[in-house]
């Protein structure tokens, strides 16, 4: 395959392309608009002419990845298994709801974070993802629901802020009018709390949603569950959320993935509660997804028991928090909230 990926340029990356080729700037937008539809072939492209695709042809690719799985849960989700160069893989997942269609993509192969109870950071890390092969999940996705890709959440394998211009570079690619022209108010950003990624989004963008993955405000448990991210105070981490909610003026998603056991006590409900505080926000809970061989110091995890889930919410609703618990959609085929990475063969 030829080593230029064209689903990861942008309009203006495009034109400097095709200038090189002599060729006029309105070939550009053309060439872009068949990409964001999820053309496959130049010779789909019949309009930008049989000279200019045979240049195309002989000069790029479409696209950098190759689709190597396809699975589909009773529950209508589907999980993609691609192939990506240098001997990677990743997963991507569409979700329906309601008649509406959410991309779930990754930015990392593999994840450094390595959360305990997550199968992507069981994995470790082999390499950030390219603009063109997170651009390319999402058309992928899109392709499988006839367009109707409405939602993305940044919340597949890796941790997005460690990947932040590739990010950033193909939410242009996603979000441009010109193109697909998904609006940034259906883009979701989750982190484990890279207090210099948020910094870098209150500043440079992109205006996306933010989601922070919490999952316990007790510090020192937090820092033996999220092994991977080094020393994060709790404190600077709430700092740098209140800057980019001041620079956003925007309500801020703190999931907390609920571990039997583990951080389901009124005291992890009340750490959370004083975390919250001063910050608009809802609460995700996420009851623990199974994942097989995960442990924490030396116990395997278990989900939490539905009075455990059920306590936890009554003590965050009675602070005055807003509470959402996450449909698991996908379990079927590992495709829900960490069970990411049972990844197709690459070959080597």
């Amino acid at each position: 395959m030829n080593n230029v990926a064209l689903a990861g340029m942008t309009l203006g990356e495009l034109e400097q392309f095709l200038k090189g080729m002599n060729e006029q700037k309105f070939r550009a937008a053309q060439l872009f608009a068949w990409i964001s539809r999820g053309a496959r072939s130049f010779g789909e492209m019949r309009d930008l002419g049989l000279s200019l695709r045979k240049k195309l042809d002989e000069s790029s690719a479409l696209r950098s990845s190759v689709v190597a799985k396809i699975e589909t849960d009773r529950d209508g989700a589907v999980k993609l298994g691609l192939l990506l160069g240098g001997g990677a893989a990743v997963e991507a997942v569409l979700l329906p709801a309601n008649g509406r269609y959410t991309a779930c993509l990754s930015t990392q192969a593999g994840c450094p974070v390595g959360c305990v109870f997550c199968k992507t950071g069981s994995l470790g890390f082999l390499r950030n993802l390219s603009a063109a092969e997170i651009v390319e999940q999402f058309l992928e996705l899109d392709a499988l629901c006839a367009g109707n890709v409405s939602n993305i959440v940044v919340m597949g394998m890796g941790e997005p802020l460690l990947n932040l211009e590739a990010l950033r570079k193909a939410l242009e690619i996603i979000t441009s009018p010109e193109g697909r022209g998904l609006s940034k108010r259906r883009i979701t950003i989750s982190t484990s709390g890279i207090i210099a990624g948020i910094a870098e989004l209150a500043e440079k963008g992109p205006d996306a949603e933010l989601a922070l993955s919490i999952t316990t405000a007790r510090e020192d448990l937090r820092g033996r569950l999220i092994k991977g991210a080094g020393p994060v105070s709790l404190r600077d981490l709430k700092n740098a959320l209140v800057r980019w909610q001041q620079k956003h003026r925007r309500r801020i998603t703190l999931e907390t993935v609920l571990l039997g056991g583990i951080n389901t006590g009124g005291e992890d409900a009340e750490a959370l509660v004083r975390f919250a505080r001063g910050l608009r926000t809802v609460v995700n809970i996420i009851p623990w997804n199974p994942v097989e061989g995960l442990s924490f110091e030396g116990n395997a995890l278990v989900p939490p028991a539905q009075s455990e889930t059920a306590f936890f919410r009554r003590q965050l609703e009675s602070a005055g928090l807003n509470v959402t618990c996450r449909f698991r959609r996908g379990r079927g085929i590992s495709g829900a909230c960490g069970q990411l990475g049972a990844l197709p063969d690459t070959g080597k």
